[in-house]
């Protein structure tokens, strides 16, 4: 049984469509194509069992609730925002030694195809893309100046992994004083464990946990 002592502790958040932006992270072809950068690596090595929760997750239920989302967004006129993480040099030397295997193991680095965000949530043109080198999106962009300049708040967070660069971005935004949102089903890992432990995890304080479908209605009630 899940503690609940914590939950009465743990803000509320809504949706003010004045200061909230959708933030999609880490949505790249090195982790989270098939195809691609970690799916290719671990087919050629026969292991691609291991991931097949992963990438049917990112296919059948990420990708289309991100749609979905950013669709909602751009139609009431908010900011979408995106987050890669990789090397801005070619020799990736630039990031530190943590996730240096395996971004130099799927040739996420900027310029290449791996580097960039999967083809069916390509950002718009005007769309903020900014690239990171460590887990969180606070550490090492300049996301504050660019959140605080547009006035925003509150961010909706989706993307991969939710145990890694999805979680340390949330709770740095946390830590700034930002109200932050995850979306239970817009956010994937490599397993169901590890999915749910987060969301409980990031539920206890961090973040208000929603899904797709609550966040639309909210947009709408909120338009």
């Amino acid at each position: 049984m899940r503690p609940t002592f914590i939950d009465s502790f743990t803000q509320d958040v809504s949706i003010d469509l004045s200061n909230t932006a959708l933030l999609i992270i880490d949505m790249q072809n090195a982790t989270g194509n098939r195809e691609m950068g970690l799916g290719k690596k671990l087919a050629a090595e026969g292991a691609f069992a291991d991931a097949e929760y992963r990438f049917n997750r990112i296919e059948q239920i990420l990708i289309p609730n991100i749609q979905k989302l950013a669709k909602g967004f751009r139609d009431i006129g908010a900011k979408v925002i995106y987050i890669t993480y990789g090397s801005n040099l070619p020799d990736g030397s630039d990031v530190p030694e943590h996730i240096a295997g395996i971004v130099k193991a799927t040739n996420n680095l900027e310029g290449q195809p791996e580097h960039e965000i999967v083809a069916d949530l390509t950002p718009l043109s005007g769309e903020l893309v900014l690239n990171k080198t460590t887990m969180g999106a606070f550490r090492s962009t300049g996301i504050h100046s660019h959140l605080s300049a547009m006035g925003i708040k509150t961010l909706v967070c989706v993307g991969v992994s939710t145990n890694n660069c999805v979680a340390m971005t949330a709770m740095e935004a946390c830590d700034a004083q930002y109200r932050v949102i995850i979306v239970s089903d817009g956010t994937g890992t490599d397993s169901e464990e590890m999915q749910e432990a987060t969301l409980t995890m990031l539920g206890r304080l961090w973040a208000k946990v929603m899904t797709t479908n609550e966040v639309l209605d909210e947009l709408a009630a909120s338009n």
